[in-house]
């Protein structure tokens, strides 16, 4: 009697999705951003059991209850590490991590740093918008300077984070940025952050419409987008505008802004490299105030991309070259320790 063998049904968006109602503010960039991550899972090929989501504590911080994989909704800023810990003892995992400008830049800034420089094999989507929109409203390590909340009446003296800068300076070696309002564009850096073996770091400019709205509206909006982004392309020259018809290019080690068709073409550009360390610096401080005349674009895409062993690799590594020295050990022993006393 012979058997037919079933073969696995082709999982779609929605098996990503669970029966949790989603409780975000309507009109929220985060509803985007779910979306565009459970469009691109099932391409993955990657078995639901074997995905996991961490998130920290905020808005985005919710999203493991709308994602049907497993998952933890964790403490303040300590997301980046729950997920290490995951990873270095179930390497085989799909780990990700969400977290926002608040949760992964100050409390756990330091946490976000570490994970980065050690290189774990984990996806890490921050959520930038700017604010702290689940305590309603306070300024956020990446508010800009001068911006009134209701923890700063008078205006925040501080200084911002630029997310991709420190990213780069923890040794990152996959840094990007996206934004919720092009779905084609988020989705193809989520996968290319996923394709990264090692730490991949993707900031995602995200639009709190109750706290912060139109914190990126002149980076997402029709009528100025193609003005004020330019989206980096692997070995394609730095152009942008509506019409194609501006660029960048170096005067030395300082990007300026040319019109094409004149005394400058495309040839005369600035060539994107994403192994290129040097550049990848220069154009993660293309953070300029777009209010301010003479201002550059902002890039958007991969901006950097390299390749050094994982830390969760070297970890088991170190440990089977320990076991093939020592053997496998005995926990009593080494509970007993060397000394031993006798009481009377």
């Amino acid at each position: 009697m012979s058997t037919a063998t079933i073969a696995p049904q082709a999982l779609t968006a929605k098996d990503f999705a669970t029966d949790q109602e989603v409780r975000w503010c309507p009109g929220c960039g985060d509803y985007s951003i779910l979306k565009q991550v459970q469009t691109i899972m099932p391409g993955l090929g990657i078995p639901k059991e074997n995905i996991v989501i961490v998130s920290g504590i905020g808005c985005s911080s919710r999203f493991p209850y709308y994602m049907n994989t497993y998952g933890m909704h964790s403490i303040h800023g300590r997301a980046t590490a729950i997920a290490s810990g995951l990873k270095a003892v179930r390497p085989e995992l799909s780990v990700w991590v969400v977290t926002g400008d608040g949760d992964g830049l100050s409390i756990g800034g330091n946490h976000t740093i570490h994970l980065l420089r050690r290189n774990f094999d984990i996806n890490v989507m921050l959520f930038n918008n700017q604010i702290y929109g689940l305590t309603k409203g306070q300024y956020s390590p990446t508010s800009e300077e001068n911006k009134v909340t209701k923890s700063t009446p008078f205006g925040s003296i501080d200084h911002p984070f630029n997310p991709l800068a420190l990213a780069l300076g923890a040794d990152a070696t996959f840094i990007a940025r996206s934004m919720d309002r092009d779905p084609k564009h988020l989705q193809e850096l989520l996968k290319r952050s996923h394709a990264h073996k090692g730490a991949s770091f993707l900031e995602i400019y995200q639009n709190c419409n109750i706290f912060n709205d139109g914190a990126f509206e002149i980076f997402t909006e029709k009528g100025s987008k193609m003005e004020e982004t330019l989206f980096l392309e692997q070995g394609q020259p730095l152009i942008f505008g509506a019409q194609k018809n501006k660029g960048i290019r170096l005067d030395g080690l300082r990007p300026v802004v040319v019109e094409l068709g004149g005394e400058y073409s495309a040839s005369d550009l600035w060539i994107h490299d994403e192994k290129d360390f040097y550049k990848a610096q220069l154009l993660t401080r293309m953070f300029d105030d777009p209010r301010i005349e003479g201002h550059l674009p902002r890039p958007f895409g991969v901006f950097y991309q390299a390749f050094r062993p994982t830390y969760e690799e070297q970890l088991n590594a170190q440990v089977e070259g320990a076991i093939s020295q020592k053997g496998t050990g005995d926990l009593d022993k080494l509970l007993a320790g060397k000394e031993t006393w006798t009481i009377k």
